[in-house]
């Protein structure tokens, strides 16, 4: 059903919101004063929260438009921002008559980036039309293009995913210390993902490794402790010698480490 939104002088119009988490928790949010349940959602009352800046265009620009708000919401906490578990999230944003409910999206896209300002919070969100500039050709690269354990790679991620314990946390230098498990040789560019604790279902990139130290990526908040579950997986540096020697997958290498760079036009023959 179609309609022409804020056409009177006075209208039973309220704004909404939905953040789509990638662990598969939904948040509905609305500014009426009560909660409204449309779509089979329930959108909590959330009036602090207000969109501002919306711009939308008829080109293939991005769309813009940022949402504030006050960490007063037991729905968006501060420390669920910090902890990243709203990074990359998808949003929905509407207008909703709470009498009729008739609804209609006016903006969809994902957040970017998130500021804290003292007890408030401001979220930029990127619309659907970013995922126009990317580039989805293929180029020639010596190094392998699919993610390890992906669709591409066609190997398993269960052979290679281990659950283990921290035993040791560094917060200066950002590392762990594993109680058991693969060597951190072969979890370098691996992952790192929380079982237990208040960061349960976070991962993080192991983007070093010093010793049997493994350096994460991003920060390790300060309220996770040692003896935490984690489920750690192997990681790969997309080179042929890895793929062919280390993992056997040399068919699915997706690269190519024999082509000539673009030095083969400055070499020049040379006199026995």
């Amino acid at each position: 059903m179609s309609r022409d939104w804020f056409t009177e002088e006075l209208e039973t119009v309220a704004t909404w919101w939905r953040v789509y988490r990638r662990d598969g928790v939904t948040v509905g949010l609305t500014s009426h004063d009560r909660d409204l349940v449309f779509d089979d959602i329930r959108h909590q009352t959330a009036p602090g929260m207000v969109p501002s800046a919306i711009r939308l265009s008829a080109d293939f620009e991005p769309d813009s438009a940022e949402v504030t708000g006050a960490f007063d919401h037991h729905a968006i906490t501060a420390e669920d921002l910090a902890a990243g578990r709203f990074d990359g999230a998808r949003v929905e944003m509407g207008v909703v008559d709470w009498e009729t409910r008739e609804t209609e999206m006016i903006y969809s896209g994902t957040i970017g980036r998130v500021e804290e300002d003292g007890p408030s919070f401001s979220a930029e969100l990127q619309s659907e039309k970013a995922r126009l500039s990317v580039d989805l050709i293929p180029r020639t690269s010596p190094t392998c293009r699919a993610d390890f354990c992906g669709p591409e790679c066609g190997l398993s991620s269960a052979l290679f995913t281990h659950e283990t314990t921290v035993s040791k946390i560094d917060f200066e230098d950002n590392a762990i210390t594993l109680s058991a498990g693969p060597s951190a040789a072969d979890l370098l560019d691996g992952s790192v993902t929380w079982i237990d604790g208040k960061t349960a279902g976070l991962s993080h990139r192991i983007a070093a490794v010093d010793g049997n130290r493994l350096i994460l990526d991003p920060f390790i908040r300060n309220f996770e402790n040692v003896d935490a579950r984690v489920s750690v997986r192997q990681g790969c540096d997309h080179r042929w010698q890895t793929c062919a020697d280390r993992f056997d997958n040399a068919v699915n290498f997706r690269g190519e480490p024999f082509l000539p760079g673009n030095d083969l036009l400055t070499r020049y023959p040379k006199a026995k």
